[in-house]
């Protein structure tokens, strides 16, 4: 196998035997199959176009095929194999009505008439199909940028998934993404062609992640600062995990009148944020776990049913594999995957599971930890915080976040946190909070010095922030006192990344090791023309941010 899409990747050279994910040769073998033949299918697309033909089936298709190609998010060999046959089918059909409307036969390049010999082996096809990609690329420095393309797509389109799962979609989206994809055939690009191609795709994301929120936010309203306990309560309980907000508001409408308390784990704690979810759900309690690489150790000890709705699912261990079910893009062979009717899981059988164990006994002693500091919720006090800057109270802004995962080294964003200086704030984001998010940083002015706002799509969030306080200011947003240390594991975060190099942001701080596919010839590239470094000691990275 070859697969290096994400940051844990073996030696951090790529994994060639096993994925550290837990992936074997065969799964990673058809997600490459996959991503093939939705490149054939994405020429077909374009074709029907512009022969007026819808193509809205292939579109929301092709972004959750490549969703469910993502780190961890899905393991299930048979899944993948009946993907490939669709996209085949949905391939095949537009191609008809292609030569329908248009009277006349139509030459197909060769990999839209592509089929996997189902009769030999998928592990020796796919590896077949990443090599010649390789071959056909010939420079490893435009190999590494179309490999940052295609991480950044899948990136991309899961955060257009969602929003589409709540009625916001851009078809443009669905258009570069195919047209991107079938651009990956194309030999007379250059190497800077491909790094305008690769922030294409971050400009795209960013359109994703604005209509994200925005289907967030006019549906369950504007994120509030909200104190969520961390500590369990008596009684049956339900755990969900992931980042489908819409599945957890399904989950709460489901389990109401139940008896059952649900938790949020992992990117879901958020959630807590959102108005119309707290207000109406009374059952909808606290978090319990922290990020995604400790699952195997909290899901054994949840006395409840768990949910996946999407990624960060890891291989699961026996203790606990009985009681968890997948929803949507996410499987693992063996667990229970719950049917979708009308875009809304049924989570029958989860909750039968839930109220079949004994949930909590005891009561904790109260912890909690506040989330909900989205733009919105900032911006509505950004006087107290620029007047705050202006005199002095505030000297710098932090933004530490990103993906969590589990290497030793990962502790450096622990104790960057705590070296902080008082004078300063720390925004942050994703799981890759949960390395700090209950430490107790006090406040400046009445405004806490650690502000969680939100998912790791509520980058937007973030940048729409820096954005408020550039214009209050009057500076561009490199000038700011604000220093941003990222963390990544998976292709979210590359599509992230992308977003912030296309808006000019530069400076960025990225670990704790740069990606395995990006040659030493491109990174040179970006750090000239962006000043994107790799992070270096907590006291070092200090210093430097704070001119120090």
């Amino acid at each position: 196998m070859f697969c290096e899409q994400c940051e844990q990747t073996a030696s951090g050279q790529g994994c060639h035997q096993w994925g550290a994910c837990g992936k074997s040769p065969d799964v990673n073998a058809v997600q490459d199959l996959l991503v093939h033949c939705l490149r054939g299918l994405s020429v077909v697309a374009i074709a029907a176009r512009q022969q007026q033909i819808s193509t809205q089936d292939a579109d929301l298709f092709i972004c959750d095929a490549l969703f469910a190609t993502m780190t961890n998010v899905n393991f299930d060999r048979k899944r993948f194999v009946t993907m490939m046959r669709q996209a085949i089918t949905l391939r095949e059909m537009l191609k008809l009505e292609v030569q329908r409307r248009s009277n006349r036969p139509t030459v197909w390049p060769e990999i839209c008439n592509y089929e996997p010999d189902w009769s030999e082996s998928l592990i020796e096809q796919g590896f077949a199909k990443s090599l010649t990609m390789l071959q056909k690329a010939g420079n490893p420095d435009i190999f590494a940028l179309q490999l940052t393309v295609i991480y950044g797509l899948k990136g991309m389109v899961s955060y257009a998934f969602l929003a589409a799962e709540l009625g916001q979609e851009d078809p443009e989206i669905y258009y570069f993404c195919e047209q991107t994809l079938a651009d990956l055939d194309r030999s007379d690009l250059q190497l800077l062609d491909w790094v305008n191609l690769a922030l294409k795709v971050g400009e795209l994301n960013f359109r994703a992640m604005e209509l994200l929120d925005r289907a967030h936010t006019e549906t369950y309203g504007h994120p509030v600062p909200t104190p969520v306990p961390l500590n369990p309560r008596q009684g049956q309980a339900i755990l969900v995990s992931g980042h489908d907000i819409k599945f957890l508001a399904a989950l709460l409408e489901q389990t109401k009148n139940t008896g059952l308390t649900v938790y949020t784990h992992g990117e879901l704690l958020p959630g807590h944020g959102y108005p119309k979810l707290k207000e109406n759900y009374p059952h909808f309690y606290g978090h319990y776990g922290t990020a995604w690489q400790n699952q195997t150790k909290d899901f054994a000890k949840f006395p409840g049913a768990i949910v996946m709705t999407t990624n960060c699912l890891m291989p699961p261990h026996d203790t606990y594999d009985e009681k968890i079910f997948t929803v949507g893009s996410v499987g693992y062979p063996g667990l229970i995957h719950l049917p979708i009717h009308g875009g809304i899981p049924d989570f029958g059988p989860a909750i039968a599971k839930a109220l079949a164990l004994p949930g909590f006994t005891v009561t904790d002693p109260p912890r909690s930890v506040t989330t909900g500091f989205a733009h919105n919720a900032v911006m509505t006090v950004a006087d107290t915080v620029i007047n705050a800057v202006k005199a002095g109270q505030i000297r710098h802004f932090f933004l530490v976040g990103g993906c969590d995962g589990a290497k030793p080294d990962r502790n450096y964003y622990t104790e960057l946190v705590e070296k902080v200086p008082d004078d300063c704030i720390v925004l942050t984001l994703a799981c890759g909070k949960f390395r700090f998010f209950d430490q107790q940083l006090g406040e400046i002015g009445g405004l806490p010095r650690l502000m969680d706002v939100g998912q790791c799509n509520d980058a937007y969030s973030a940048i729409q922030i820096a954005l408020g306080l550039s214009q209050a200011l009057g500076m561009e947003v490199n000038e700011l006192p604000l220093s941003m240390i990222l963390s990544w594991y998976e292709q979210k975060a590359i599509a992230v990344l992308l977003t912030l190099l296309h808006l000019g942001i530069k400076n960025i701080r990225l670990g704790p090791t740069l990606p395995a596919f990006l040659t030493p010839n491109v990174f040179a590239l970006l750090s000239e023309r962006y000043n994107l470094q790799g992070i270096t000691t907590p006291e070092a990275d200090l210093a430097a941010c704070l001119g120090s």
